[in-house]
């Protein structure tokens, strides 16, 4: 077993150690996996509680889901992470909980959109809420994949929450963050109201990312029925999948007030290009 082995079975130990000391699992829930190489993967075994896993538990799996080695069988909920490593290469960990408060915000239907934490914005910029998905079916990578290229954390409709980052304690860290911002989130709708930062003020943090460590600029905030006058919600504004083809690093401005969303002329030239190929085809 190589050294980088070694630490990554033991990171993956300290990431479940805390979740389960933080109530965000309970039983044998959740998963963690991260790559260990181009060819192979390190994940959780299934019907393992995760606060009390041993790094001789560990599963090797490739990147299609295949055993191995070791003497488990991995999680079932492994096409999930599969999924997301295929659609993000800059992304080297996993992991998946039932975070209370947050699973609570995903019971309910409610995203964690709102523009209200300074920190949020420049390090998981939002968080949507993927579809429903039956737990252990290709139905759960479906609803994962819509968000998954723009964001490092999600909510999972009726089921709890996913992120992910450069190693396993970063996305440990997204989860905790998650959890951190629902629960925030939460004490200021009980007491009535979230004040929403501007939208100069999410532009300025938008700018801040890199300094942080995250690709700029954050997944885009946009006008909100509920918003007052200057102020802004947090929400995704999903480029058209032509658009993210053609100019994948392409920065979506912002909708106006009146519900415009500005385009560079390159964008705009890409997907008119991107329209008139389909048509001839």
């Amino acid at each position: 077993m190589t050294r980088l082995e070694e630490q990554i079975r033991a990171e993956i130990v300290e990431a479940g150690r805390r979740l389960y000391a933080r109530s965000y699992i309970a039983s044998n829930d959740g998963n963690i996996s991260a790559r260990l190489d181009e060819r192979r993967l390190i994940a959780t075994p299934k019907g393992v509680s995760k606060g009390f896993m041993t790094p001789d538990m560990m599963v090797i799996v490739d990147y299609e889901g295949h055993r191995g080695g070791g003497e488990r069988e991995p999680s079932t909920e492994l096409p999930m992470h599969l999924e997301i490593y295929r659609n993000r290469p800059d992304v080297n960990a996993v992991v998946h909980a039932h975070p209370p408060v947050a699973t609570g915000f995903a019971v309910a239907g409610i995203p964690l959109t709102r523009a209200v934490l300074a920190e949020v914005i420049t390090t998981l910029g939002s968080i949507p809420i993927a579809a429903y998905g039956t737990p252990s079916t290709a139905e759960l990578p479906e609803a994962v994949r819509k968000y998954i290229k723009a964001h490092d954390g999600m909510l999972l409709a009726n089921h709890g929450a996913v992120t992910c980052g450069r190693d396993v304690m970063a996305a440990y860290f997204n989860m905790e963050r998650i959890e951190h911002f629902a629960t925030i989130s939460l004490v200021a709708r009980l007491l009535g109201r979230e004040n929403l930062i501007s939208r100069e003020e999410v532009e300025r943090l938008q700018g801040l990312r890199t300094i942080y460590g995250s690709p700029a600029p954050a997944p885009l905030c946009a006008d909100g029925p509920d918003a007052p006058d200057g102020q802004v919600l947090c929400q995704v504004l999903e480029a058209p999948e032509s658009a993210r083809r053609l100019v994948p690093d392409a920065s979506f401005a912002p909708a106006s007030r009146d519900g415009e969303i500005r385009l560079t002329y390159g964008q705009l030239t890409a997907l008119i290009a991107d329209a008139v190929r389909t048509l001839k085809d």
